[in-house]
């Protein structure tokens, strides 16, 4: 599929439209393309910008292969946030990112945060796919030491038949706990729950970590 270099310039138009003051931009994996579609994403940043200039950008990323030169072209347009997840614990990569590596991952985090330390970084993962706590826990410590700033937990569901079986419904009380070991962690905001999503309450996590939220998001 060819790129369409008109889709910046609509995407800011919609922004526009719909009065967003935190905006959330993301795309498919774009593997085949040389920069894995960094220009895209750059492009509509500034597109966004130019045309709603009070309006934060996040944008959630692919690893573009762990091209060094990709990543600096999104992070040259200064996005507020830079968001790219994990997803799930490396002993299940195999099985839920294939394509992924997840040390690759991490490092593009720290890239990200090296190349704009002022822009909030942001990474997330999925349970109920069959992880152990104490995985999970190792996770959290190594995107905490790879400086993600902004923690996203949520429950994996099912999109189809097609997709992972869930493993199990992870409980309200064990979220909580995440939350405060992120806290005790030092993420500078944490969003856990069943629902939660890259982009839910995208704008208070973003608050959350320049200051203006506390870690657990009360106001």
């Amino acid at each position: 599929i060819g790129l369409d270099w008109e889709e910046p310039k609509r995407v800011a138009e919609a922004v526009q439209k719909m009065g967003l003051r935190h905006a959330v931009v993301t795309s498919v994996n774009r593997d085949e393309l040389k920069d894995g579609g960094a220009a895209v994403f750059a492009a509509t940043i500034r597109w966004i910008r130019r045309m709603n200039p009070t309006c934060k950008v996040e944008v959630l990323t692919p690893d573009f292969k762990g091209v060094y030169e990709a990543l600096q072209v999104v992070i040259d347009a200064r996005p507020d946030v830079y968001n790219h997840n994990v997803e799930t614990v490396p002993r299940l990569y195999k099985r839920v990112r294939p394509q992924a590596i997840y040390k690759r991952s991490l490092q593009v985090l720290k890239w990200a945060k090296e190349m704009n330390p002022a822009a909030p970084t942001k990474s997330g993962f999925m349970l109920g796919l069959g992880e152990t706590w104490d995985e999970v826990i190792e996770v959290m410590h190594d995107m905490h030491e790879h400086d993600v700033d902004i923690l996203t937990i949520g429950q994996y569901l099912r999109p189809s038949f097609q997709h992972l079986p869930i493993q199990r419904y992870v409980p309200l009380e064990e979220f909580a706990a995440l939350k405060a070991e992120g806290k005790k962690m030092g993420f500078r905001h944490v969003e856990s729950g069943p629902f939660v999503r890259s982009s839910y309450h995208a704008h208070e996590q973003a608050d959350g970590a320049t200051g203006t939220l506390n870690v657990t998001g009360e106001q």
